[in-house]
């Protein structure tokens, strides 16, 4: 399991003591210096049928810099700036196999953590 986080971020350090009270294994990766790949964030545009809103750190310092939420962005725009600024993306961000989940629920991460 691939787990995206920022270590400065309350929301990743709930999840990954999650993770590591559940005994599953995964691989953290800073977020801000490692975004997801471009297949990694198409497969979770695709768990959100489409949606590109539930990726984007819309709280974020570089959302608002931007100005991001003005943007017409087509899917291929965002997976590219998403790519090229971790900060963009909403945390924590795991992908495991075809599974995939962004921010943290303990409910939704149960299920796709097979717990």
């Amino acid at each position: 399991m691939k787990f995206y986080s920022y270590k400065n971020c309350g929301t990743c350090r709930k999840a990954k003591t999650f993770l590591i009270n559940e005994g599953i294994e995964f691989e953290e990766i800073s977020i801000r210096d490692y975004p997801p790949s471009k297949a990694e964030l198409n497969m979770m545009i695709d768990r959100y049928e489409g949606n590109l809103k539930p990726l984007f750190n819309t709280s974020g310092r570089d959302y608002r810099a931007l100005n991001v939420k003005d943007m017409d962005l087509s899917r291929k725009t965002a997976v590219d700036l998403l790519n090229s600024n971790g900060n963009l993306i909403k945390r924590p961000f795991v992908v495991d196999g075809d599974k995939s989940r962004v921010g943290f629920n303990e409910n939704n991460w149960t299920a796709i953590c097979g717990t």
